[in-house]
């Protein structure tokens, strides 16, 4: 918990709607530089990004020789893309107001002078009527206020969400960020598996969705509210969800099941005017994850660390 309100700014999307837009295609080219270069682990946690004291970061990518590699970092305090390798050099790319279609090209320039060959899909995923990056020129905001302010709300939300992974001693994801939806997230596992999702997601692969969804999960994370949402909220659902899950009473003041996503939901403006933050969000985490674990029949004795 902090006493600085500052700690948990206010982030309405409207104000920054449009540059949380490009960023959003923006972590794609990036998160796809990694999905090109690293092996697959189980539910692609080896695309995700990682919140660090200064943004999102790849941690070490190899190169396609096997003698190097690099590492990518979105820095929002200093606002600028850093690609550094393991032979000590390193190229930087201001993040300013350019159009997608020119970041991409910058950023495939700083590869090419740092000798890193890599070939991504620049079609962009979990995105409706999406334009390739290198075509894109209609997404070309930045606000270095709202995104500093953004990444901070994912500073205490990642504090908050390793706190709450920390009770858990079964199979646990890391809390990571996943560039196709745009949200921090982190997800406790059963142990069973599960059946594939139905459905489709744009410009996603159905074994894609069948690799990340393989086993039980009650997952859990922060987003910033676009896709349509229109705000920032903090979420939670169990897949595959059982029966009567969504008709869960929560104590959470603010707290509710979301029919149209399948989803619990706690607005991100309650847990930031909170008198306790960190209270009331774990609260919110640990009573919905405890519905879905009780009503699928977890083992929670086993999976859980004593209090």
């Amino acid at each position: 918990m902090s006493d600085d309100p500052s700690a948990w700014p206010d982030i309405p999307l409207a104000s920054w709607s449009a540059t949380c837009e490009t960023l959003h295609r923006w972590s794609q080219i990036v998160g796809k530089t990694r999905l090109a270069l690293t092996p697959l682990v189980n539910h692609w946690w080896n695309v995700t990004l990682y919140v660090t004291p200064r943004g999102l970061a790849t941690s070490a990518i190899p190169c396609a020789s096997g003698s190097r590699c690099f590492e990518i970092v979105f820095d929002f305090l200093a606002h600028r893309l850093t690609i550094e390798t393991s032979d000590d050099r390193s190229e930087t790319l201001a993040l300013a107001p350019i159009s997608v279609k020119d970041f991409y090209a910058e950023f495939k320039e700083r590869l090419r002078r740092l000798g890193i060959e890599v070939r991504i899909w620049t079609m962009p995923s979990e995105i409706e009527n999406a334009v390739p990056f290198d075509r894109d020129t209609a997404h070309a905001d930045y606000d270095p206020v709202y995104v500093q302010r953004f990444f901070q709300a994912m500073l205490q939300s990642d504090r908050v969400l390793k706190q709450f992974r920390a009770r858990f001693l079964g199979k646990a994801s890391p809390v990571h960020f996943f560039w196709g939806s745009f949200d921090l997230a982190v997800t406790r596992f059963s142990g069973r598996r599960a059946p594939p999702p139905k459905g489709s997601t744009p410009n996603v692969a159905n074994r894609v969705m069948a690799e990340a969804y393989s086993h039980e999960v009650s997952s859990c994370g922060f987003w910033p509210g676009n896709g349509g949402y229109g705000r920032a909220a903090y979420y939670v659902y169990a897949y595959p969800e059982p029966a009567e899950y969504g008709k869960t009473k929560l104590r959470t003041a603010d707290a509710f099941y979301d029919e149209g996503l399948g989803q619990f939901i706690l607005p991100y403006d309650t847990v930031r005017r909170a008198a306790d933050p960190d209270a009331l969000l774990l609260g919110f985490l640990q009573e919905t994850y405890a519905a879905a674990a009780d009503l699928a029949r977890w083992d929670r004795a086993a999976l859980e660390r004593p209090a």
